[in-house]
């Protein structure tokens, strides 16, 4: 009855998401605020988030919000990102967990920082000496619970701010996630299946003065505000199937396996496979290490033709945690992820996370 069922949600799922994601490379550029796909945790974008089936915590936020339910009581984590060093693009993040019941609260906010950037306009396409500084933001609200020792399920709703001083766009996207347990009888937690669909919403645009001029009125001697209409835009949508699996070596030593196939609707399929490390000390988790490896088509190509990322695949990642006030429950960890790309000098991500 227990496989019935989680079978039978499974194609639930996936019959869903069927109508939703297209899955055409051919569409990319045809959508807008792809920034939403960014990772900005330490942790998990140690291995590009490929952790879908396995992922708990606050950042399953953007990764499978299904996991956000295994949090102890309260979490907290904040992480900086300094994206594609040598774009002067940096990203910070927070985000606030609460246990409630049988399920998990959680809210997080995402900021990008583009840096200055020139002001030109037709009369001085050289620069008029002003600059202007773009700001995107997200803002999540999500909701997980454990419907039964085997699923849990979550959902995340996005608010998308995307602005410059005389231009805005705002837009709300929803995530679902599922993760089940499907190991053998005598160690079911072993192995993890989770998928996730993110970023349904209804398409966003632009507006505001900086589409509007003054205009002289034909045969009218007047002039009048006259707004230029601007396009729709969709959101990039994605479904993610995972899955993992957990080898242990003595009581110490952990190693878990993923592997991740992403559909992207306005890009490239994706898939990945990573592994991380976890030793024990003092019946406490302290050190992990994980790498990953994210591959699409043409991301290696010499033709830049080809090539739709600027990622080229590896990604890398450390956390060390320690238990502190006498309590095996409250963690602090520290962690540290380090994404590999041609051109830029990669990306790097520095985290800290506090459960108690």
């Amino acid at each position: 009855m227990r496989g019935f069922l989680k079978v039978k949600v499974f194609v639930v799922l996936l019959a869903l998401a069927g109508k939703v994601i297209a899955g055409n490379p051919d569409r990319a550029g045809q959508s807008g605020a792809s920034e939403i796909l960014i990772n900005p945790w330490a942790q998990s974008s140690g291995w590009y988030g490929l952790n879908v089936a396995s992922i708990q915590g606050l950042e399953s936020m953007n990764v499978n919000v299904a996991g956000l339910t295994f949090i102890n009581r309260t979490d907290m984590t904040f992480s900086r990102t300094e994206w594609l060093v040598g774009s002067d693009i940096s990203i910070n993040s927070f985000g606030i967990a609460q246990k409630v019941g049988e399920g998990a609260i959680g809210l997080s906010l995402v900021n990008f920082n583009l840096g200055d950037i020139p002001v030109t306009t037709t009369a001085s396409p050289e620069g008029t000496g002003a600059t202007f500084r773009p700001r995107l933001s997200n803002f999540a609200l999500s909701y997980s619970r454990k419907f039964a020792d085997y699923l849990s399920g979550g959902l995340t709703i996005r608010g998308i701010s995307e602005n410059i001083s005389d231009l805005k766009a705002f837009g709300v996207a929803l995530d679902v996630g599922i993760q089940y347990i499907t190991g053998p009888e005598e160690h079911p937690e072993q192995m993890k299946m989770g998928v996730t669909l993110k970023n349904i919403g209804s398409p966003m645009r632009y507006g505001g003065d900086g589409i509007t001029f003054r205009g002289n009125v034909p045969e009218g001697t007047y002039t009048a505000t006259v707004g230029f209409p601007t396009e729709y835009f969709e959101l990039p949508s994605s479904l993610s199937i995972g899955l993992s699996y957990d080898f242990y070596f003595g009581a110490t030593n952990r190693l878990t396996a993923v592997g991740t196939f992403i559909s992207n609707s306005f890009s490239k399929d994706q898939f990945g496979l990573g592994l991380e490390y976890g030793l024990k000390v003092k019946n406490t988790e302290m050190f992990l290490l994980r790498a990953g490896y994210r591959y699409e088509d043409g991301m290696l190509s010499s033709n830049a033709d080809e090539r739709t990322t600027a990622h080229t695949g590896l990604a890398a990642g450390v956390t060390f945690q320690t238990a502190f006030a006498n309590s095996s429950s409250n963690m602090l960890s520290i962690s540290y992820s380090y994404r590999s790309s041609n051109p830029y000098d990669g990306t790097h991500s520095f985290g800290i996370r506090l459960s108690i």
